[in-house]
C-alpha cells in the first residue's frame, strides 16, 4: 500500500478512484486538490478515459486490483446494482487489505454492502454527495454548497467527516437503517423535479410557447427557494386556495391530452397537496374534502 511518500504531508492518502464516471473523477479532483495524492484511477470507457484525462490529469489508468493493491483508501463510484458484486469479488481475490479504507459514492447503501471487505480488516465508509454531477470542472465549484450523506463506524465517523470537509462539502451522518429512505427523499426531489419540469415544459410547448423553459424558469426557481426557506406555508396556487373549479378546468383540459402520464402526474401530485394542506391547517377539513372528491371524479378507468 503506498503509504510512505517522502513528500506528502502528514495525514495526506493514497487514494485509488474505482469508476471514473461523473462522480468518481469529480471527488477524485476534489481529494487531489486537498493534497491526497491520487495513485490510479480505472476507466473503461472513451467517455470515462476522456473524463479521467481533463479532471485527474497524470493519473495513471490502472484495473481495479491494481489501485486496490496500491492505495490507503479506495472510492467507488460505480452504479448501485454493481457495488454488491464488485465488493465481493475483490474480498475473493484476497484484495482487500487491513487497516484500508473503502468508501463509496452510493446513497442507497451503508457501510454493510462493504462487509465483504471489513471481513479482511478494510475499513468501510459510506460518503454519497447530495448533488447532481455533470463529470466536469464546474461541478468542483458547486461542492462547497453540498452535503454528503454519510455512514461509518463510530470510531472512524470523524475520518468519513474529515474526507468531506476536505472536498469542501459538509458532512451530514445518516444511520445505517435510513439510507434507502435517505436515499429515496433526495430521488423524489430532484429525479421527480426533471419530470415535473419536462411534463410543463411538454404541455408548454403543446400550446406554441415557444421558449417554455424561459417562463418556467423564473417561477420554479422563486418556488423552489420559497419552499426551501418557508416551507409549505410558501404554498400557492388552486389546490392551497381550495379552488375548486380551477383544478376541475384543469382536469378537463388535461382530459384532451394524449399524454396520460400528465394527467396521472398532476392528479396524483394534487392530491398529496391537499391532503399535506389540511393537515398543516392551510386548508379547513370541509376544502380538503372538496378538492379530494374534485381529483377523484373522472379518473382514467383501468383498461378492459
Amino acid at each position: 500500500m503506498a503509504n510512505a511518500s517522502g513528500s506528502r504531508r502528514p495525514g495526506r492518502l493514497g487514494v485509488g478512484i474505482v469508476g471514473a464516471g461523473k462522480v468518481g473523477a469529480v471527488l477524485g479532483a476534489a481529494l487531489r486538490a486537498a493534497e491526497h495524492a491520487v495513485i490510479g484511477v480505472s476507466a473503461v470507457s472513451e467517455a470515462s478515459l476522456e473524463r479521467a484525462e481533463m479532471l485527474l490529469p497524470g493519473v495513471p489508468v490502472l484495473s481495479i486490483p491494481e489501485i486496490v493493491e496500491r492505495s490507503e483508501l479506495v472510492l467507488i463510484a460505480v452504479p448501485d446494482d454493481a457495488l454488491p458484486d464488485l465488493v465481493d469479488g475483490l474480498a475473493k481475490l484476497g484484495a482487500w487489505q487491513p487497516g484500508q479504507l473503502v468508501a463509496h459514492t452510493s446513497g442507497r447503501f451503508g457501510i454493510s454492502v462493504l462487509e465483504p471487505a471489513s471481513r479482511l480488516g478494510a475499513i468501510p465508509l459510506a460518503l454519497h454527495p447530495a448533488m447532481t454531477f455533470t463529470g466536469m470542472s464546474l461541478d468542483l465549484a458547486r461542492l462547497p454548497d453540498c452535503s454528503f450523506g454519510i455512514s461509518a463506524p463510530s470510531a472512524v465517523l470523524p475520518v468519513a467527516q474529515a474526507l468531506v470537509v476536505e472536498m469542501g462539502a459538509e458532512p451530514v451522518v445518516i444511520d445505517e437503517a435510513h439510507r434507502p429512505l435517505y436515499h429515496a427523499a433526495l430521488a423524489h426531489a430532484s429525479n421527480h423535479l426533471v419530470t415535473i419540469t419536462a411534463q410543463s415544459t411538454q404541455l408548454l410547448t403543446d400550446i406554441g410557447v415557444e421558449q417554455p423553459h424561459r417562463m418556467l424558469g423564473p417561477l420554479m426557481r422563486a418556488s423552489l427557494e420559497n419552499a426551501l426557506s418557508a416551507g409549505e406555508g410558501a404554498l400557492t396556487g388552486p389546490v392551497a386556495r381550495g379552488d375548486t373549479g380551477t383544478v376541475e378546468a384543469h382536469l378537463s383540459a388535461l382530459g384532451n391530452q394524449p399524454a396520460a402520464d400528465i394527467r396521472a402526474a398532476y392528479r396524483s401530485l394534487a392530491i398529496a397537496t391537499a391532503q399535506r394542506a389540511v393537515d398543516r391547517g392551510l386548508l379547513s377539513q370541509a376544502q380538503g374534502s372538496a378538492i379530494s372528491r374534485t381529483l377523484a371524479q373522472g379518473q382514467e378507468e383501468p383498461d378492459a
